[in-house]
């Protein structure tokens, strides 16, 4: 007969088996510690305002659910609402610049003080009714999503069937049954193209960028110029740059034979890599070249000579989140269109 030696288990071993079976805490434990009823825990961790408890009561609640792990259960809370908290943003396929960035930093903040869950979906691949049911499996009760011909009319039908109460879309295009917050980009091509052409600019490039997902802002921003250029004897011509040393200073060499000079280098960060690029070559900014972006970031101030750019217009953080709390309050209403991008030219010495 073999005889089998005893294994022993490590104590590390034995004390990560204990975790992994530990119990999840429940609000029953949580009244339990605190010594009040579980209605008590539900209306204090859920910030309830219909019901008045006292500050020490509060204070005792929350120190329970924070000494046991607790925290409420958001799909529970949900079937008993009839619908969730949670609005789903799904995240930029592109990157979006400083300005965008602190505008949906500053509208997620707003909606938290609303009591509203914000959850950024990762949709990088999808697009159309798949990008829209992948969404739907969430029961998000809003959903804020790029208004880049990703969300379709159909896809807005997926999203209110199954429990969204509001659908609202953030950028240049609108779609059928949801509400739209434009982002008209034509407003910065044409005012960028408005201050080029009153610097006596006649021609005119538009920087196109490279990477894929762009089109959404770079090809409305270039009709703008064009338009503003119509009638006038101006020309426009796009030119694709990618955002890296090596295709701006391809670029910049080539720049005596385009004969242009003047360049809207759609925003500010293209703005500054052209800039370099071109005084490297010896290209004279401003006197042979204007050059101006979009965004007016701060850095842009600081080059030599300072960028021109064109100011973008947002409304604030809480402004929208106050669209969206009124959107969902009135899933039956009509679907509302609400401006939000305006442009102003800040002149400066690159132009």
């Amino acid at each position: 007969m073999v005889q089998i030696p005893e294994r022993r288990i490590p104590e590390q071993s034995a004390r990560r088996d204990a975790e992994r079976v530990r119990p999840v805490p429940t609000s029953a434990d949580v009244a339990r510690l605190a010594g009040v009823s579980r209605a008590t825990v539900s209306y204090v961790l859920n910030n309830t305002t219909a019901v008045r408890i006292s500050a020490p009561t509060r204070r005792r609640v929350q120190e329970a659910a924070d000494a046991l792990g607790y925290v409420p259960h958001a799909a529970a809370r949900s079937l008993r609402a009839g619908h969730s908290r949670m609005v789903l943003m799904p995240a930029p396929s592109v990157p979006v610049g400083a300005l965008y960035s602190h505008f949906f930093n500053e509208l997620q903040w707003a909606l938290r003080r609303l009591d509203y869950t914000v959850v950024q979906f990762g949709s990088l691949g999808m697009s159309g009714d798949d990008a829209a049911r992948a969404w739907a499996e969430l029961r998000p009760v809003a959903v804020l999503a790029p208004g880049d011909g990703t969300l379709t009319p159909r896809g807005v039908d997926v999203l209110k069937r199954s429990g969204a109460r509001a659908v609202l879309t953030i950028g240049p295009e609108r779609v059928d049954g949801a509400h739209a917050l434009l982002m008209d980009q034509r407003a910065v091509g044409h005012c960028a193209g408005v201050h080029l052409l009153d610097r006596g600019r006649t021609g005119i490039g538009v920087v196109v960028p490279g990477e894929p997902g762009f089109e959404t802002f770079s090809a409305p921003r270039l009709a703008g110029i064009r338009a503003a250029a119509e009638g006038t004897a101006a020309r426009v011509v796009p030119l694709e740059l990618r955002y890296e040393e090596r295709s701006a200073d391809r670029l910049a060499a080539r720049w005596p034979e385009l004969g242009l000079d003047a360049v809207f280098a759609y925003n500010d960060e293209y703005a500054m890599l052209l800039l370099r690029a071109l005084q490297d070559a010896g290209v004279d900014v401003p006197g042979a070249v204007a050059v101006m972006g979009a965004g007016d970031l701060l850095l842009g101030r600081l080059l030599r000579p300072r960028l021109s750019s064109v100011r973008l217009d947002l409304p604030s953080g809480q402004v929208l989140a106050e669209l969206v709390d009124r959107a969902v309050r009135d899933p039956a209403g009509t679907p509302e269109v609400h401006p939000l991008l305006g442009a102003e030219a800040v002149p400066r010495d690159s132009t």
